[in-house]
């Protein structure tokens, strides 16, 4: 494989790559509209396609001229070759006929002289050349994509719906004691009265991100660019820690309920634990809000097999199918939707809430980057300010999972 053809051949798998990852976006989209952080990639990915298929073009258009002038070659080569026929090989089909070669040779016979000298010619010891001779010619070739297995998803963030974040700090209004209306006692008796008295919940957001400093060496030369998998990485672990800040206060900030779902379960005693949870939420947030049932990914291998995604007419649940494996919704039980989430950071965990009890709040800054000359490098970051808020503990409600 030529030079060119190296070249072609790296600019398409690079496009492949990220055609895969542009695929993996869309998919974990889930057919929503993509987030901030989710477009930001997309678009990224879309102006790189761009610049390799435009440096591909001159790449293509000598490959097409040299395949060309090849083919040419080849055809002219026939009238080329005239009358000079290569000499034919010599075989010999027997000893004897060799001994008597080389008799006639002896008394100086010249055609016997030249049938031995090409048969020495042809048989002579060929030395043999091997790959380990010529390491400096063979390129190393880089399968993209870079392997790394990492969830970037946000099933509960993204199932709660991030709102715009509106300063560097604020607040949210809470009645905390209704007006009451009451049956008069008696006539013209005084009605009952009672103020209304209105909170409000404080919240600070947090800014969340990281940054690497990335040599100019590495970016000139690295294929795929490094560049590129460095922000996406940095996006993803913001991600990651976005949804685990929201999970983990949401469940610590929630209401220990009196739900427990056995060791061994049956497909009953699930429904029972959401329906008695669903309850709980219910009183809380006089049924404001969407139910939402948050679980650790092992606690899903604990209640996906009670329910077979064969949907018959008298179940709680359409079922779950092992072949929907990743982060985020999974199906439903008794209506509640359920999402898997590594959030929690560590095993058995579930939670049921309404999206009217919690709220998660940001402003992504994204990805920002400087030129450091005195180091030949450029530094990279990836940042945004996050908050969560609980509204109502008692509309979050623990299910103990034995």
């Amino acid at each position: 494989m030529g030079a060119t053809d190296q070249m072609l051949a790296k600019y398409i798998a690079e496009l492949e790559e990220r055609q895969q990852f542009m695929d993996g976006i869309m998919e974990a989209a889930g057919g929503k509209d993509l987030s901030d952080e989710q477009a930001e990639l997309v678009s990224e990915i879309r102006d790189r396609m761009k610049v390799v298929n435009e440096k591909m073009k001159p790449l293509e258009e000598a490959r097409r001229i040299s395949g060309d002038s090849s083919e040419r070659i080849r055809q002219l080569a026939v009238y080329m070759q005239g009358d000079n026929q290569p000499p034919q090989q010599i075989e010999y089909r027997s000893a004897g006929e060799y001994a008597l070669d080389m008799w006639r040779g002896g008394l100086g016979d010249e055609d016997a002289k030249g049938r031995l000298h090409r048969w020495g010619h042809e048989h002579r010891a060929a030395s043999h050349e091997t790959t380990s001779d010529i390491t400096g010619l063979l390129p190393a070739p880089i399968l993209g994509p870079v392997i790394q297995f990492i969830d970037a998803a946000r099933p509960l963030v993204g199932a709660l719906g991030p709102r715009q974040l509106p300063s560097a700090s604020f607040s949210r209004p809470k009645v905390t004691q209704h007006t009451a209306v009451a049956a008069q006692s008696a006539e013209k008796a005084e009605l009952t009265s009672q103020k209304m008295v209105i909170g409000k919940l404080n919240t600070t957001p947090v800014t969340l991100g990281g940054y690497v400093n990335v040599s100019s060496q590495s970016i000139r030369w690295s294929e795929p660019q490094v560049m590129d998998i460095i922000i996406q990485d940095l996006a993803a672990q913001y991600a990651i820690l976005t949804e685990s800040t929201a999970v983990q206060a949401f469940y610590a900030g929630g209401t220990t309920g009196t739900v427990t779902i056995p060791g061994t379960p049956s497909a009953t005693n699930v429904a029972a634990a959401l329906w008695g949870a669903a309850g709980q939420v219910y009183t809380a947030t006089q049924g404001q809000g969407r139910l939402i049932a948050a679980v650790s990914p092992d606690v899903l291998g604990i209640i996906g097999p009670l329910f077979a995604p064969v949907n018959p007419t008298n179940a709680q649940s359409s079922g779950f199918s092992a072949a929907d494996f990743g982060s985020g919704v999974v199906g439903s039980v008794a209506g509640i939707t359920v999402v898997v989430t590594n959030g929690f950071g560590t095993t058995k965990r579930m939670m049921v809430l309404s999206s009217a009890a919690a709220e998660v709040y940001e402003d992504r800054i994204g990805s920002l980057s400087v030129v450091e000359p005195s180091v030949l490098g450029v530094q990279v970051a990836y940042a945004g300010l996050f908050a969560d808020l609980i509204v109502e503990a008692g509309g979050i409600v623990k299910v103990t999972v034995a």
